[in-house]
């Protein structure tokens, strides 16, 4: 009975995930509009590159962009909707993507 339980809420547990991925990837589709369907191909250069970006640096950006601390027309237009929740996830989806970007070791700065 209690395997049975456990397997149960395991399962739960895993399609909950899959969908918050799948939420997170549906709204990630008009972000996509302008910084490319794989997030690293925007449609202009003046636009990011953002896959595999740090998911705080996201996070932070977007809740900028929501509050108007940082200023961009189309950006604080676009995360004035979000919620707290909608950040966390397309932080989260967006940093997990493969990206081509050139980070800097921390090591580097560090004497």
């Amino acid at each position: 009975m209690k395997a049975s339980l456990l397997i149960a809420l395991l399962a739960f547990v895993s399609a909950s995930a899959h969908a918050g991925a799948g939420a997170a990837a549906q709204k990630a589709e008009v972000c996509a509009a302008c910084h490319g369907a794989d997030f690293n191909t925007p449609v202009s250069e003046d636009i990011p590159r953002l896959a595999g970006q740090y998911e705080d640096y996201l996070a932070r950006a977007l809740a900028d962009y929501k509050s108007g601390a940082r200023k961009n027309a189309l950006m604080n237009g676009q995360a004035e909707g979000l919620s707290a929740q909608d950040i966390e996830e397309l932080a989260a989806y967006i940093s997990s993507l493969p990206g081509d970007l050139k980070i800097i070791p921390l090591h580097r700065f560090v004497r």
